[in-house]
Order: structure tokens, then C-alpha cells, then sequence
């Protein structure tokens, strides 16, 4: 079995970063149903401001809200402000064509990202 990607939120910005809570990444619900990110389900977070990799699960924040809260442990990591890659894998012999979504700098949806192998077009 192969790993290929299922779903992205490409340049979400983190607006919170919560030491206190027990774990997650909490993404706006909205976003959630655009990108095809179940809740509960592993979420690998990608940090282009710093560089940190974290993988951890997704719990649904308030629609159209555009929170995207780092929770727990992954708050030392990613902090609020910095801008991140948020992404789901499955598993299988060949991939299907993931489901990517750009957001604006306040995570708001901009647009489908159409991803072929070998390059990244919007669409």
C-alpha cells in the first residue's frame, strides 16, 4: 500500500496557538467540508514560517470563522501568525486526484488547487 495525498489547505494562517488544550489542530468547519477534512481524522501540518512538521488530528472550529487553532503539545511548534500546509494522505495502489484549496491571508477560500503529478495548477 501507498500513502498519496487526499486533501490540503494550502497558506492557512494560524490564528491561535492553545498550550492548555489537550491536542489537535482546530480548523474552521467550513474549510473542513471544502478540503474534505473529517473531523477526528490525521491532519500533517507543514509550517512554512519556520519549518516544523507536526502530525495530529483534526477537530471542526466554528464555520467561516477561519480558525485555525494549534492545540496542546503542537502549540510549542506552530504559532499563531505563522502560515501552514494542512494536509490528509490515504492509502492504496493509485492515487485519486486530492481535494486542495487555497485560502487568502484571514483563511478565507480563494480557489481549488487542481494537483497533477509533477506540478501544482490553479484552477
Amino acid at each position: 500500500m501507498r500513502a498519496f495525498l487526499r486533501s490540503k489547505i494550502h497558506k492557512a494562517t494560524v490564528t491561535e496557538a492553545n498550550l492548555k488544550y489537550v491536542g489537535s489542530v482546530t480548523i474552521d468547519a467550513h474549510l473542513m467540508e471544502l478540503a474534505d477534512i473529517s473531523e477526528w481524522e490525521k491532519v500533517l501540518v507543514v509550517d512554512n514560517t519556520n519549518g516544523a512538521r507536526l502530525e495530529t488530528y483534526a477537530i471542526a472550529g466554528e464555520a467561516h470563522s477561519g480558525v485555525i487553532c494549534m492545540n496542546g503539545a503542537a502549540a510549542h511548534l506552530v504559532q499563531a501568525g505563522d502560515e501552514v500546509i494542512l494536509m490528509t494522505f490515504e492509502y492504496g495502489e493509485k492515487p485519486n486526484a486530492p481535494q486542495c484549496i487555497l485560502v487568502d491571508e484571514h483563511n478565507k477560500f480563494t480557489r481549488h488547487l487542481v494537483e497533477q503529478p509533477g506540478t501544482s495548477v490553479l484552477s
